[in-house]
């Protein structure tokens, strides 16, 4: 009688391991990781990782070209074969591993990871890594830092060179949190590791240049005038403007209208000062936007905006809606702050949304309540009113003083 239990399922031969391999070369590889570099018919790394695996490489040994192939050409036409790739501590943390597993599955691969760098840095500092806030700025500004600097807050960075941590020093000096303890770790794990300490403020006007593996762990101190960034609900005083900007309460109802979720798109359209875009991209790194501004002065204003408020990959697009919305990527949300008058532009907006997709619009005319009213009546969504006053002297006393009420759409397109 045949058996009832299916066969099991055929594996693909696991063509490619990927090593993490320690400052501390071959001596800190385990049995298993050795026996894959030993075995394969090409071993690929850079300089340093094939130096520090060198006795162990039987096949051969190729670095990484230069530029980096970011699609892993090399690697992918060996498929089938024996193939090793070496990467730093663990290849799925800021690693090699994660672009190789975009054009090789996981079945495929053999991973045999070593400690990171931050588990490293935590050890060394008696951090507990769970409470620690980690980055990586190897090769990014390093204004990306800067939403992350509050007081108490304890920060591992992994930087790009040895004029890194100088360069990190300088921004939190001039951010205010030149009293920040730093910690310079450099080539952690190996016979040439070193640890330095001092204040941002002495580290930064230091200049002495560190190892080039290095690591910075940041105890933040804020000091007297620090611009400390709250986590949503950035003030108008932090913002360079000409007046064109969304009030912070008006701001924080938009967001909300909005929904930013994980790895959403937003079109700023009409984008001012680009407050909605940077303060919806602060509310988790994986935001991203897109400024969208008719103004040459106000599309520069955002850029600097962005790169002084923690957001310095808000994209920019200077020139004039619909047209300039034309081969944009398509975005999950839209906020249309102004010109929704203009021919064509909600028109547009509205096109460029996929099923699902949010748009919020505010207006403060007459004319473009009108408009969203109209609009609103023909598809639905919701209307809404907010009207915000803030106290101010008056005379020798205070009273309220109303801004002007802002008219608010929102519609998720079917």
């Amino acid at each position: 009688m045949p058996s009832s239990n299916p066969a099991p399922a055929a594996t693909k031969p696991k063509w490619l391991a990927i090593v993490g391999i320690g400052e501390d070369g071959a001596d800190g590889l385990g049995a298993a990781a050795r026996r894959l570099v030993s075995e394969a018919e090409v071993v690929f790394g850079g300089r340093r990782h094939l130096a520090l695996a060198a006795p162990l490489i039987r096949g051969e040994a190729r670095t990484w070209p230069s530029p980096f192939d970011a699609a892993m050409a090399e690697v992918v036409a060996w498929r089938g074969r024996r193939v090793c790739v070496l990467a730093s501590g663990d290849p799925f943390l800021h690693g090699v591993g994660a672009t190789l597993a975009r054009g090789v599955g996981a079945d495929e691969m053999e991973v045999i990871p070593a400690a990171s760098a931050f588990a490293l840095a935590a050890a060394r500092l008696g951090w507990p890594l769970q409470e620690v806030e980690t980055i990586s700025l190897h090769g990014r500004v390093l204004g990306h830092l800067r939403p992350l600097l509050h007081p108490g807050t304890r920060i591992l960075a992994l930087t790009s060179d040895g004029a890194a941590p100088g360069e990190i020093a300088r921004l939190l000096t001039e951010a205010g949190f030149g009293p920040s303890r730093l910690h310079v770790l450099e080539a952690l794990g190996g016979p040439e590791e070193r640890r330095r300490e001092a204040t941002a403020a002495a580290l930064g006007a230091d200049g002495t240049p560190c190892a080039p593996l290095n690591l910075l762990g940041i105890e933040v101190v804020a000091g007297p005038g620090a611009r400390v960034l709250p986590l949503a609900g950035l003030d108008e005083a932090l913002f360079e403007h000409d007046g064109q900007i969304t009030k912070r309460e008006v701001r924080a109802v938009t967001l909300a209208a909005l929904g930013p979720r994980r790895g959403e798109l937003l079109w700023d359209v009409g984008a001012g000062a680009g407050s909605v875009a940077i303060d919806w991209m602060l509310r988790h790194p994986s935001l991203r936007a897109i400024a969208i501004e008719a103004r040459a002065d106000r599309a520069a204003r955002i850029g600097r905006n962005a790169a002084a408020l923690g957001t310095p990959a808000l994209a920019v697009v200077e020139g004039a809606a619909p047209a300039a919305l034309a081969g944009l990527p398509r975005p999950d949300a839209i906020f249309l702050g102004g010109g929704a008058t203009d021919p064509g532009v909600l028109d547009a907006a509205l096109a460029a949304l996929g099923s699902g997709g949010r748009i919020v619009a505010n207006a403060v005319t007459l004319e473009t309540q009108a408009l969203l009213t109209a609009v609103a009546g023909r598809l639905g969504g919701d209307l809404a009113s907010i009207a915000v006053a803030r106290a101010a002297p008056v005379g020798g006393m205070t009273a309220w003083r109303p801004s002007m009420p802002v008219a608010q759409w929102s519609w998720v397109k079917p």
